[in-house]
């Protein structure tokens, strides 16, 4: 059975954000939060009625505004208008707050159900888009593998083919140093047997 959904808001960068979940736990799921912002104090359960509102008709879904301002809460926002006030807009906002205070809306049994049917179906798409984002890092990664593989294998191959190079050019020398040194064995012999020629010639 669907849980019933409460509305959460916290400040995340230049932005405001609210949104419909059945948990804190969810909330921070679905801001990508790194830690506990509700245990930090910047994250709150609302029951602001136009904050309710806005979240209910997108369960699930992170909505936004700019930092510190009072417009409504959407799937695209603007950057805060005021961002050199020195934080006017915050104590505008804190003004308001005083001025008015309005009643969280009713929300009928029938409509809480289908905005938890709705949350977990935003939850679902946002499992399935993920589950695509860690298939793709995974093809990028095997397909990195395997050029590295591959890469590496025609490495092998070319320090292979060197090696073997190497070793018929290291032949082929020490054949010409052989036929080398036989070749000064017989020239001494030769110049020997003819230098005792010339001698006997001389005598």
């Amino acid at each position: 059975m669907a849980r019933k959904l409460k509305t959460f808001q916290t400040s995340l960068g230049f932005y405001d954000l609210a949104i419909a979940a059945p948990s804190m736990k969810a909330a921070l799921e679905a801001w990508g939060a790194g830690s506990n912002l509700f245990h930090q104090g910047v994250a709150k359960e609302t029951d602001n009625p136009d904050v309710v509102a806005a979240t209910m008709s997108k369960p699930g879904v992170v909505l936004k505004r700019p930092a510190g301002s009072n417009g409504r809460f959407g799937e695209q926002s603007g950057l805060p208008s005021d961002l050199g006030s020195g934080g006017k807009g915050k104590r505008r906002e804190g003004h308001r707050s005083k001025r008015a205070k309005k009643l969280a809306p009713e929300i009928s049994e029938r409509d809480a159900r289908k905005a938890a049917a709705e949350f977990e179906k935003e939850q679902k798409r946002r499992e399935a888009e993920r589950r695509r984002e860690e298939a793709a890092r995974e093809r990028d990664r095997e397909q990195r593998e395997k050029g590295t593989a591959k890469a590496q294998a025609a490495l092998d191959k070319a320090e292979r083919e060197h090696a073997k190079r190497t070793a018929a050019i290291q032949t082929e020398v020490e054949a010409l140093e052989k036929r080398s040194l036989a070749e000064d064995h017989r020239w001494e012999k030769e110049k020997e047997r003819l230098q005792a020629a010339v001698r006997r010639a001389r005598e």
